[in-house]
């Protein structure tokens, strides 16, 4: 059978790249093309389009790359067109696979659904959009298939995905030599190294007895980084995130799938963003959650100490570290935070769930049209 999968981000090229080593695996003569990243190509996917040109973020962002995105639209219509997919796989990445979800359902195309856009914070009249033209919503967030229900609408609940993988990592010897370093997390996107590395690294920069690790995201070059890196204390590593974080004592994180990866790994954090004005102007009439790393989405709570806008000085991120390397209550209390966010996620298999349910879908079409 031939699936065409969308992911747009770094994260989604992960959690897209196991996906489809589980389709193989159920579909031996599966073709597969999409768009993605070095992951995803390294799993088997025709790569049409790579993630380093897709990344935008922010209200302000989106509206000065407009035309490269309409062309993307267009030029990922045409490749769907042309290669004719059995099912269409669209992974996270909202604001783009939902419009897609939409037209590839118009035109005939099964559609599968894998990481649900954020319909809870904010937009919930995308839920409709669900409704209408996504086959099967596959959910990795456990609140969020209460919330389908709230709303009359039937999904899938496989557990996040990333729980997999980091029980796997941990098995595995980190091939980052030492123990005493601080893992500085800036982002996957240019625009978030821009506003967040600076802050990091003038945060850190006295703390001289450290080893001061920089994780660069595998979608970005070097050279994003070379004018924060006059100062030779600090290393850049490339690849290697989950090397760092298995080895760090403390990190300081961007929002986002690095949150809830740092604490499966036991990583006491700081957790920061700073977003365009105009963006966070917009985001704050309309988002409706109380917290924006997953960590204390998942626990409804405060649980890591989130540093948002003008709240991320090189002051208060100095201090929260200093409570995470030397204030042992502190640490006691994350340890059983991130104790029961693992609980609460371990449901086991996510990426082969989620394989069995798109291939059942394409199964259940070929068994009504003979």
């Amino acid at each position: 059978m031939k699936y065409f999968i969308i992911a747009g981000e770094a994260s989604g090229d992960l959690h897209g790249s196991n996906l489809v080593k589980e389709l193989k695996l159920l579909d031996s003569k599966a073709d597969i093309q999409g768009w993605g990243g070095d992951k995803m190509q390294a799993a088997g996917v025709e790569l049409k389009k790579h993630i380093r040109e897709l990344a935008f973020m922010g209200f302000a962002e989106v509206l000065m790359n407009i035309g490269k995105i309409m062309k993307n639209f267009s030029l990922c219509k045409k490749q769907i067109q042309n290669f004719h997919p059995d099912v269409i796989i669209c992974v996270d990445y909202p604001g783009f696979n939902l419009r897609m979800a939409k037209w590839g359902k118009l035109k005939g195309c099964r559609i599968a659904y894998y990481i649900s856009p954020t319909v809870w914070a904010w937009k919930e009249n995308r839920v409709e959009t669900v409704r209408r033209y996504v086959d099967r919503m596959i959910c990795i967030l456990p609140f969020e298939k209460d919330f389908y229900a709230s709303k009359h609408l039937k999904v899938d609940y496989v557990g996040h995905p990333t729980v997999d993988v980091i029980e796997y990592e941990k098995s595995v010897p980190s091939s980052i030599e030492g123990t005493n370093i601080i893992a500085l997390l800036p982002g996957s996107r240019k625009q978030e190294i821009d506003k967040m590395l600076p802050i990091m690294l003038e945060a850190t920069k006295e703390l001289s007895q450290y080893r001061l690790v920089i994780a660069q995201a595998p979608n970005l070059d070097k050279e994003v980084y070379q004018p924060y890196l006059q100062d030779h204390r600090f290393e850049l590593v490339q690849h290697k995130t989950y090397d760092i974080l298995k080895v760090a004592k403390a990190a300081i994180v961007t929002s986002g799938t690095a949150t809830l990866e740092t604490a499966l790994f036991g990583v006491p954090q700081v957790v920061c963003y700073i977003a365009n004005g105009i963006s966070y102007a917009i985001a704050k009439r309309l988002v409706k959650v109380k917290y924006i790393s997953l960590v204390n989405l998942i626990l409804d709570r405060e649980s890591v100490l989130e540093l948002i806008q003008h709240d991320m000085t090189v002051e208060k991120v100095k201090a929260e570290l200093e409570k995470l390397l030397n204030d042992s209550e502190r640490k006691d209390q994350l340890r059983q935070d991130y104790a029961e966010l693992s609980d609460i996620l371990r449901q086991g298999g996510a990426s082969k769930k989620t394989a069995a349910i798109i291939h059942d879908l394409l199964l259940e079409d070929r068994s009504e049209n003979h």
